[in-house]
């Protein structure tokens, strides 16, 4: 196991980025989101929507944001599906999180 509660994927692989069979360790932040974009190699992109209380208003307000994310070959998720990630080392200019598993 990697240290979190996540159900380990049933295909193997042999990339060294993969947290499970690879190398790769991860910590700090565990986050869901919908996967909007998996057009890219190795990368998809995960939007968290989030709220935000605004005090003047005495209201909360929706936002969300986008993150780059690495995926490993042995989990299968495409756009729409909903992920958890985490933070692990910088991987590349924008990708500081890895996919560890598909709600």
């Amino acid at each position: 196991m990697i240290g979190i509660d996540v159900k380990e994927p049933k295909k193997s692989c042999n990339n060294e980025k993969c947290p499970f069979h690879g190398t790769l360790p991860v910590r700090g932040k565990l986050m869901e989101g919908k996967i909007v974009s998996d057009k890219m190699n190795k990368t998809v992109v995960v939007k968290k929507e989030f709220m935000t209380k605004l005090d003047k208003f005495e209201r909360f307000e929706k936002r969300s944001t986008r993150i780059s994310a690495h995926i490993p070959d042995c989990i299968n998720a495409k756009a729409g599906d909903n992920v958890k990630i985490m933070e692990c080392r910088p991987l590349s200019k924008t990708k500081k999180f890895v996919v560890v598993e598909v709600i």
